[in-house]
């Protein structure tokens, strides 16, 4: 079998890729622009992407396609609707990045309620040392997570994970689902939207873009929130008016954000993130949250496994 991985620099250079070559001649590229798609997996029997699209023209182009492999969770750059007209299977890799994603929600929360940049910026420079004072405000305050209530939108594993460490630091956690499905076994409160963005002192979102997600929280939403809440977003970029977003900080309708997400990733150069004026109540890290080394090295070995049960069923 011939695989093609498209966009391996998503992997990052630190993880091994040879344990897919026992199931064929693999063929890697770092990076595949949308034009290079159709040339590169004409022959492939097995296509392996995290971000790259693969729509019906891509799919009519690969004569020998067999399986598509996303190395990711979410399966939204293919069109699954005609993968399985085609009868090309389309496998995911799903709980891979659940500790590393709640891992790095508790990063945001602490970095933007904290301020914790801020600090850590203020320590390293000589302004400490000058000022023969041990500690520092600078206008910057912070309050402990304990006693604050959490709502969650989107509780799935990853939900679920960050709701159990939530409690620990005493967080009182409420739900909202956007599925419609409560999936808390009774654990935490089920809430309307309307209600947990009117109570919550944080927000997380957690959920998956789809139809019902998308733009989900926008202008009317955020001014549903506390003017002392926190906004996070470590599910899908479009769940979130970006703009809508920036204009509320900006105009000291939301205390803070934390967002590992966007809508187009990289950010553009003009972007609305890049004009919020106070840079200490958003805290933006590149996407990152699915990809600790342990992660990247279990979803690895998920597309394997994915590989090996396709050529066993077949």
């Amino acid at each position: 079998m011939k695989l093609v991985f498209l966009d391996a620099a998503m992997m990052g250079g630190d993880i091994d890729l040879t344990p897919l070559k026992a199931f064929g001649e693999l063929t890697i590229y770092n990076k595949t622009q949308a034009s290079e798609v159709i040339e590169r997996i004409a022959h492939a029997d097995v296509v392996i992407v995290n971000k790259v699209k693969l729509g019906k023209a891509q799919m009519d182009a690969a004569k020998h396609l067999k399986l598509i492999c996303v190395a990711a969770t979410g399966m939204d750059p293919i069109d699954l609707a005609y993968a399985a007209e085609l009868a090309i299977p389309v496998k995911n890799v799903a709980g891979y990045s659940t500790d590393s994603v709640a891992q790095t929600a508790f990063l945001h929360f602490l970095s933007v309620t904290q301020q914790g940049p801020y600090f850590n910026a203020y320590a390293h420079s000589q302004d400490y040392p000058a000022s023969g004072v041990p500690t520092h405000f600078g206008g910057k305050y912070f309050h402990e997570l304990h006693g604050k209530r959490l709502g969650i939108i989107g509780l799935g594993a990853i939900g679920h994970k960050v709701a159990s460490i939530a409690q620990a630091f005493g967080m009182e956690v409420v739900h909202y689902s956007t599925s419609g499905t409560d999936r808390s076994d009774g654990l935490y409160k089920h809430l309307e939207l309307e209600e947990l963005l009117k109570t919550s002192d944080l927000v997380s979102i957690h959920a998956p873009l789809n139809d019902k997600t998308r733009g989900l929280i926008g202008k009317a939403e955020l001014d549903k929130m506390k003017a002392s809440a926190y906004l996070f977003n470590l599910g899908r970029g479009a769940i979130v008016d970006e703009c809508a977003l920036a204009d509320a900080l900006n105009e000291g309708r939301l205390a803070g954000a934390g967002i590992d997400v966007f809508s187009t990733e990289p950010l553009p150069a003009d972007h609305c993130y890049y004009k919020v004026e106070d840079k200490t109540k958003l805290f933006l890290t590149p996407h990152i949250g699915w990809a600790s080394v342990e992660a990247r090295r279990r979803l690895v070995a998920m597309i394997g496994e994915n590989i090996r049960q396709y050529i066993a069923s077949r």
